[in-house]
């Protein structure tokens, strides 16, 4: 069910276990091949896909289209947030749901960018909701093992307009990919021990702003993307997240 989709009489009608998504992503530069827009896209996808599913089970949220991305301004299109508003903006959103007796509340996140103040928003908001079950979850994170089964990429390669991005744009929104346009993301070199990408973490943090980081707004490798892989990957991806939601009911 999508909460704003129903009237008044009808949420105060369901069943207040129900679990609560509210989906927060990003609008920001995606390299030379995605939209701006690719990080609402993919979550507003699975959101969709998941409501798709378990329709009476899970109540969908409007998605927070904007969020962190000042390591991104430096490329045209780039909006932004700072942290503390975004922060506010999550909490906000969350009280008011919990204010009508929902008690199941998950954050799926979508960019990267958010994560820091994800786990902020949880440990900030969490003991001031201690009848609720608070949930910050991003989806390549929810999925770990099995999307590291799909990759092909290696180290470096699963980062941003990558080869996972650019599949689940594919299947998507293939009208907004411009595939004469994906090329190797330009990844520049770090310390070893801060080396990353989605799919494998570092051994320490190191700031860099995405410039820093690449050369043309891809970090990873698009060429290997394919919508047979999207579907794969959003396959796995639902799977975890309905997997998430039926615990939280129990």
């Amino acid at each position: 069910m999508r909460w704003d989709e129903l009237t008044s009489p009808q949420i105060s009608e369901l069943d207040r276990s129900i679990p609560v998504v509210l989906p927060v992503s990003a609008t920001e530069q995606h390299g030379p091949h995605l939209p701006v827009a690719t990080d609402r896209m993919i979550g507003e996808f699975f959101c969709g896909r998941l409501n798709d599913s378990i329709p009476d089970d899970v109540l969908i949220l409007p998605i927070m289209a904007v969020g962190c991305s000042e390591h991104h301004m430096s490329f045209a299109g780039t909006l932004t947030l700072e942290h503390t508003t975004f922060l506010n903006g999550m909490e906000d959103i969350l009280r008011s749901v919990s204010s009508h007796g929902f008690r199941n509340l998950v954050v799926l996140n979508s960019h990267g960018g958010n994560l820091g103040i994800g786990q902020v928003m949880l440990e900030h908001l969490g003991g001031r909701l201690p009848d609720c079950q608070l949930v910050f979850a991003a989806w390549w994170k929810l999925a770990l093992e099995e999307l590291a089964k799909i990759t092909e990429t290696g180290p470096g390669g699963v980062g941003h307009a990558c080869e996972f991005e650019t599949s689940l744009m594919m299947v998507v929104a293939p009208h907004l990919v411009h595939e004469d346009k994906i090329e190797a993301g330009g990844n520049q070199p770090t310390y070893e021990w801060a080396e990353a990408d989605l799919l494998r973490g570092s051994k320490a943090s190191l700031y860099r702003s995405f410039q820093e980081m690449t050369t043309n707004g891809a970090y990873g490798d698009p060429r290997a993307a394919s919508a047979e892989k999207g579907e794969r990957i959003a396959k796995v991806v639902i799977e975890a997240l309905r997997g998430l939601i039926a615990d939280l009911r129990k």
